[in-house]
């Protein structure tokens, strides 16, 4: 154990104080103080934010010094008119310790408007000039690549804003390169660090896109990038910009000359580069309607084939030889049939001839006991007697057969 002086008592004390028993000590001399418990103070609202709970949180500054502020729910209720960050106020209330922060803050239960900021008032004038010199015409804006090969970077080395745009884009899009242009983002010497990095980068052959980045803080914290000659470099570069600098609610110079204001750094990294799993998806699907598409071209293509050969196949000289040979087998049938109905009808024409033949035939004569008589010599057919003489020679014809005969006499009967 050690000795130390009792700055409350004025004497020694053999024990140490415990943290909570020295903060309780501070807080009751805050609350013993009768000008603490009821006091006004000016000063200019920065980093004003409500939580979930409904109280406000805040900071009140001038050009020396800074006191954290609260104000309760219960009492937020009753206050018609908040203030915003960069308002000039008269906040009413009484300073006390927070135990379990170690810090004193103004817990205000009333606020008065005294006014704008004097930063506030400088960031209006200025904007104002810019905007009339048309700085932040939208015809001004770029487009933004769709595919950057490397992405610049302006911001502190240090920055959690770089670690953030280095997990987005290793996540979306790892085909994209990094390159930083290292300065400070904060301070006195920051816009100089600034412009320098911008006209590194628009140097700097195959850069694509720059990124000027820097996380959350007041005011006077980004004050950097409501500086004249920032805004001018960010405008002038002949490479895109997106400015993400602070949250979603803080608003500087910068951002309004950039080509696409990003509402925090992780934002900006995520405009600048497409996420790999849409892409992906992406080709997925233009890969199925390609693919689609050439198995649609190949079916139509087969069924106009198909058609052709269709076509070719009725003009091919062998359809016609076959036909023509189909026509001669036809004409030839035809042929056959009229030929054998022309027999058939001279047979039964002859079958008629020959049976009226065969009436008038002298075989029938024959039949009937007659006979046919022919000189030997000159087969001619003896009709009468004056045909032959005594002792001539005679072939007789009768139904079955021939025979000689020898005239031995002749003469009219």
């Amino acid at each position: 154990m050690f000795e130390q002086l009792d700055l409350f008592a004025g004497v020694t004390h053999s024990e140490p104080y415990t943290v909570s028993q020295l903060t309780g000590h501070i807080r009751r001399l805050f609350e013993d103080d009768p000008a603490l418990r009821d006091v006004w103070v000016e000063g200019e609202v920065s980093n004003f934010s409500r939580a979930s709970s409904g109280h406000y949180y805040f900071t009140l500054k001038d050009a020396g010094a800074q006191i954290a502020g609260v104000m309760w729910r219960s009492v937020a209720q009753a206050q018609e008119d908040m203030p915003a960050s960069g308002d000039l106020v008269l906040a009413h209330g009484s300073v006390g310790v927070y135990e379990a922060g170690g810090r004193y803050q103004l817990y205000v239960d009333r606020f008065q408007s005294a006014g704008v900021g004097d930063l506030y008032r400088q960031f209006e004038r200025l904007k104002a000039r810019l905007e009339a010199e048309g700085l932040f015409d939208e015809a001004r804006k770029r487009p933004l690549p769709l595919f950057p090969r490397c992405i610049g970077v302006v911001t502190s080395p240090a920055a959690a804003a770089l670690r953030d745009v280095v997990n987005v884009l290793s996540r979306r899009y790892p085909l994209a390169e990094l390159l930083l242009a290292p300065c400070q983002v904060q301070g006195e010497t920051a816009p100089p660090q600034i412009v320098a990095a911008l006209e590194a980068l628009n140097r700097q052959a195959g850069v694509d896109v720059i990124l000027v980045v820097r996380g959350g803080g007041s005011l006077e914290d980004l004050w950097a990038f409501n500086d004249e000659r920032v805004a001018r470099a960010v405008a002038d570069s002949r490479l895109p910009v997106v400015c993400g600098v602070g949250h979603e609610t803080d608003f500087s110079l910068a951002d309004f000359a950039a080509d696409v204001r990003a509402p925090t750094p992780s934002a900006a990294a995520e405009l600048v580069a497409p996420d790999r799993a849409d892409l992906s998806a992406q080709v997925a699907g233009l890969l199925a309607a390609q693919v689609a598409a050439l198995r649609g071209s190949v079916t139509r293509r087969r069924w106009r084939l198909a058609e052709q050969a269709r076509a070719l196949k009725h003009l091919s000289p062998m359809v016609r030889l076959a036909q023509a040979r189909q026509r001669v087998d036809d004409l030839l049938a035809h042929a056959q049939a009229a030929v054998r109905h022309d027999l058939a009808l001279r047979r039964e024409r002859l079958g008629g001839l020959d049976g009226r033949l065969a009436g008038v035939s002298p075989l029938a004569t024959l039949e009937r006991g007659y006979a046919i008589l022919r000189h030997r010599e000159t087969r001619a057919v003896v009709c009468s007697v004056n045909h032959v003489a005594p002792g001539a020679r005679l072939d007789v014809q009768v139904a079955d057969g021939e025979f000689e005969a020898q005239v031995t006499t002749c003469g009219e009967s």
